[in-house]
């Protein structure tokens, strides 16, 4: 059917129409929908099918904007002879089912045949009204082109008004992306966005796209026209402000803001109408891999707030504000949405020099503070000093050898070279149970102290705006961390190391950032202080990057120890912990030691009682460093008198079965054992007690303990790893209703002699149970009882 004819004739008589928003006249009233009334005839009565004029969702309906969908079609052609009249009149009417689509140029059919055989284009539709009469067809919507009228016949008359408000939506937005495709006046093209603008505010439809469409259209026109004045600018802007309180702006659209928060930064539209747009990006956006134009906006949005008068205060009052008032953040997605934005803006600081160096050193090198890879050019020669190693001293008691200096050597540092000072005691190499892979020339921070603080060799000079960017998003991050409920989730964020190696290298970053390091170092929570340390071996984290030696040390090892501290304090005081220090930290551990840290104090004396050293000069060297301090020299004497009352203990024997009272305590058991001889006990029972993980500390010290009851206790998981790294002895282990989980179990993979297990109403998993079956060879009795492995 062809809808370009061409026709004329006033034909529709006496129907009931609904008046259409575009305020026209029905073009073309076809008496073919109803037989005409005899002429001359003024007084007949009206009939069914008088007039009524409704108006438009008054009932406030709201609908979905249609795609597509099944209806009935019925073409009526302008009636030029009294034959066509009656061929036309109701009575001889052919309704036909199509599904039509609504595209965004036309109305298409999906089988082009009959009435819908071509696409009806939405520029060829005059008008569009919705149709009534009361003894025919109801719930009609009418399009009428040039030469007659489609009749769109729906189920019921929500059927129609979404058909209705649907067509008439697609129709006025053909029309708004052809009028703004070609702009001649920017005065008129931003009459017309207004208009643009109110349409799709007022309309009934309810669809994503209803505000969509239009941003894209106008996302377009700005793509297409950058020659706009600053006046220009602000005046599009805030006419499509409302279309952004509850839309994300498309990517062109981003960069015109981007461009104006740019070029003008102190405009009052950047905190009138962007702000209320960045927060609910903030607040709502869930990738901004999917967006990145959208990071791009906020990260520009928030260098032009750091460009007005108050500058950071203002920063800072927005990020509260995004915060909330209260200790809790409402929203989820708020964090990890500045953190990303942060680390891209962070990153774009260091972009420019990264693409320009071929000579950008890897995480390793700038760790070691040299250069290794000598084909690379221009060379950085790195000098080794490797001095003879000196002969141990015969006597136990031994003064720091120069494998501990106090001071760094002189070394003279330029910005072509690093001159990494080291002095190695290759009588060293074998003082820990893993010695270093063969055939390894790199320097090993184990046998050196203090590599030379040579980072200006890769001194970085930023520009002046990306400095001032990184300052910006510098101070962000620290305002991030000083929020207690955002500091688990910050501390996981910045989990592995997410910065380029030149910014780590860069000592204006990593002291800015010390800040943030220094809050999760003083954090009590385990989830937020347990992230300094690196996710898996042979990766670099936080505590590796600010120990002396570490290329963000600026400091005597405060950090160091305060992160040691607190790490110590939670469930890290076990084997594994203190080999990985002796393997990499050993040094510093001494020189803090040497200078009366109380906590290095501590773990060297852990170190010589759970024997972690076995090279005999390093323990004597230990001993020489603590018994140089008061502190020292305390903790040592009492680590002896441990070892001699252990030793007497295990010599005058004692009993080979203890069951505490029920509701004994920590304080109880450790009393307890305090008093007297228990060096043979082998059956240890805990059950129905309020003993916690806390008194695996006084288990350990029982070496013949073979047979240990915990039943209805709160021992967790903490403690059984503890336990798992000392009383390899233990044969039977009863867990029976206490609040362990697969964390804690797992390590008791390492408890080989373990022949009977009970594991009864616990969160034991079954993929957890099928591990220790398979690393457990000797393990005969089993009791996964109301678990999840039952």
């Amino acid at each position: 059917m062809d809808f370009n004819g061409s026709g004329g004739g006033n034909e529709l008589h006496n129907n009931q129409f609904y008046p259409s928003e575009e305020s026209k006249p029905l073009l073309g009233e076809m008496s073919a929908l109803q037989p005409l009334a005899p002429e001359g005839n003024n007084n007949h009565k009206a009939g069914p099918c008088s007039k009524r004029t409704l108006l438009h969702n008054s009932s406030g309906m709201r609908y979905k904007l249609l795609q597509e969908g099944d209806i009935q079609v019925c073409v009526v052609k302008h009636p030029r002879t009294f034959l066509s009249k009656i061929l036309t009149s109701k009575f001889l009417r052919r309704w036909e089912p199509h599904h039509l689509t609504l595209t965004d140029g036309s109305l298409l059919s999906a089988t082009p045949t009959g009435y819908m055989e071509a696409p009806l284009s939405y520029s060829t539709i005059e008008d569009l009204q919705l149709l009534s009469w009361d003894n025919a067809p109801k719930y009609c919507v009418q399009l009428s082109f040039p030469g007659g009228t489609v009749l769109l016949q729906a189920a019921n008359s929500y059927l129609r008004d979404q058909w209705f408000h649907s067509i008439q939506w697609k129709k006025k937005i053909y029309k708004y992306r052809k009028v703004l495709n070609n702009p001649s006046r920017w005065d008129v093209v931003l009459k017309e966005i207004r208009a643009l603008v109110d349409m799709a505010l007022t309309s009934p439809l309810q669809d994503d796209s209803i505000h969509q469409a239009p941003l894209h259209i106008i996302s377009t026109l700005l793509a297409e026209n950058t020659n706009l004045s600053a006046q220009d600018h602000e005046n599009i802007i805030v006419a499509i402000a409302p279309l952004l309180e509850n839309n994300h702006p498309p990517p062109d659209l981003c960069e015109f803001f981007c461009k104006h928060c740019r070029e003008r930064p102190r405009s009052m539209v950047v905190i009138e109408v962007f702000t209320p747009v960045v927060q609910r990006i903030l607040k709502h956006n869930m990738d901004f891999g999917k967006c990145p134009r959208l990071r791009l906006f906020t990260q520009e949005y928030i260098l032009a707030l750091n460009e007005l008068n108050a500058g950071m205060e203002v920063v800072k009052k927005f990020i509260h504000s995004m915060h909330g008032p209260t200790g809790q953040c409402p929203h989820p997605r708020v964090l990890p949405n500045l953190v990303a934005v942060c680390l891209a803006a962070i990153y774009s600081c260091y972009e420019e020099f990264i693409n320009s160096r071929d000579n950008s050193p890897s995480l390793k090198e700038i760790r070691n503070g040299c250069q290794q890879q000598s084909e690379r050019k221009p060379p950085m020669p790195l000098r080794l000093l490797r001095p003879e190693p000196p002969t141990p001293p015969p006597t136990t008691a031994l003064s720091p050898p120069p494998a501990l200096p106090l001071s760094p050597p002189p070394s003279i540092v330029n910005s072509s070279e690093i001159l990494v000072e080291l002095e190695r005691n290759n009588n060293n190499t074998n003082m820990l149970k893993k010695a270093p892979a063969e055939g390894d020339n790199e320097p090993n921070l184990i046998d050196c102290l203090l590599v030379s603080p040579a980072l200006n060799a890769l001194s970085i000079q930023l520009p002046a705006h990306a400095d001032r960017v990184l300052g910006c998003f510098a101070l962000i991050l620290k305002m991030l961390s000083d929020y207690d409920d955002w500091r688990p989730a910050l501390a996981s964020l910045l989990q592995p190391i997410p910065f380029p190696k030149e910014a780590l290298a860069h000592a204006k970053f990593t002291k800015e950032l010390k800040y943030v390091i220094q809050r999760f170092a003083k954090d009590p929570r385990q989830e937020v202080h347990s992230c300094l340390l690196s996710v898996r071996s042979g990766k670099d984290g936080w505590f590796q990057l600010y120990s002396p030696g570490g290329v963000a040390c600026d400091d005597d090892g405060e950090l160091f120890a305060s992160m040691v501290h607190i790490l110590m304090g939670s469930c890290y005081k076990t084997k594994k912990f203190l080999l990985s220090l002796a393997e990499n930290k050993l040094g510093p551990c001494m020189l803090l030691a040497l200078r009366g840290n109380q906590t290095m104090v501590e773990i060297l004396c852990l170190m010589l009682e759970y024997n972690i050293i076995e090279n005999k000069d390093t323990q004597l060297q230990i001993i020489s460093t603590l018994e140089s301090t008061q502190v020292g020299l305390r903790m040592y004497e009492q680590l002896c008198d441990r070892q001699r009352e252990l030793k007497e203990l295990q010599r005058k024997g004692g009993p080979t079965r203890l069951t505490l009272p029920s509701k004994s305590t920590d304080a109880d058991l450790a009393r307890l054992l305090s008093s007297g001889s228990f060096g043979n006990l082998e059956n240890l029972s805990l059950a129905f007690t309020n003993v916690t993980s806390a008194c695996a500390e006084q288990l350990i010290k029982l070496p013949s303990l073979k047979q240990l009851n915990l039943w209805s206790t709160q021992f967790g998981d903490a403690g059984l790893r503890l336990l798992s790294e000392h009383l390899a002895c233990l044969q039977v282990l009863n867990l029976c209703e206490t609040p362990v989980t697969d964390a804690g179990l797992l390590s008791l993979s390492s408890m080989k002699n373990l022949c009977s297990l009970n594991m009864n109403s616990t969160k034991l998993t079954a993929d957890t149970y099928e591990d220790l079956k398979a690393k457990l060879p000797n393990l005969k009795e089993v009791d996964v009882r109301y678990t999840e492995a039952w």
